[in-house]
């Protein structure tokens, strides 16, 4: 396995008093303690926050938008990195689907949310920031599965330099067939990173508030 599940990081309330847990992915060059710092900004103090790290900091070695054939095997490792952790959680910690929460950006918004399109069920909440469904545009989509509702939200600048628009909302359109309540956001001409009002949308969804669905 090229990539080590147990490679993780963990913050907020501890996994064995938290009642909700966040899966948080990093993305290209990032790590777990970075996307760790989110976990400050989630208003709701009843998560624990879990992140496993990438080997050399990178899930896959080119782009997503590649043939996927061109990023295995490390591709199907980083899959079931995420595979593992969420059976982990359920295993070792007794959450439940509902329970846990998805938030990755970039690479990491990628990789899990082609994961969970793949295992398409209830969740809290999947966050994903500057990404989109994993392969080139010919990709067919035949995910089955129903994700009840999950409330899903993607944001994106409009103009980003690794992820097209185009693909952020195929796989709005994509999410929304499999049942998920999705939100989009695309902010014009903002840079590949995440912004404020990003965050204040993951913390009204989890707070079962309805943001604004404006694509802004």
């Amino acid at each position: 396995m090229i990539h080590n599940p147990n490679n993780i990081r963990t913050a907020g309330k501890p996994l064995d008093q938290a009642t909700k847990v966040m899966i948080m992915v990093h993305g290209r060059g990032g790590s777990a303690r970075d996307i760790l710092s989110l976990s400050n900004h989630i208003q709701d103090k009843d998560f624990a926050f879990i992140a496993p790290e990438a080997q050399n900091n990178t899930w896959y070695p080119y782009s997503f938008l590649r043939p996927m054939e061109e990023n295995e095997p490390y591709l199907s490792s980083a899959l079931e990195v995420m595979a593992s952790l969420r059976a982990r959680l359920q295993a070792d910690y007794n959450f439940k689907l509902p329970q846990i929460y998805w938030l990755g950006f970039s690479q990491g918004a990628c990789l899990m949310l082609e994961f969970l399109a793949r295992n398409a069920t209830e969740y809290g909440g999947v966050f994903g920031l500057s990404g989109g469904l994993i392969g080139p545009a010919e990709t067919p989509r035949a995910y089955e599965g129903s994700f009840g509702n999950t409330p899903i939200f993607l944001g994106c600048s409009d103009h980003d330099s690794h992820v097209p628009k185009e693909r952020v909302l195929e796989s709005e359109s994509v999410f929304r067939k499999l049942g998920a309540k999705v939100t989009t956001k695309l902010y014009p001409n903002f840079p590949h990173s995440i912004n404020e009002d990003e965050l204040n949308v993951v913390n009204l969804l989890i707070a079962g508030d309805q943001p604004p669905l404006a694509i802004i």
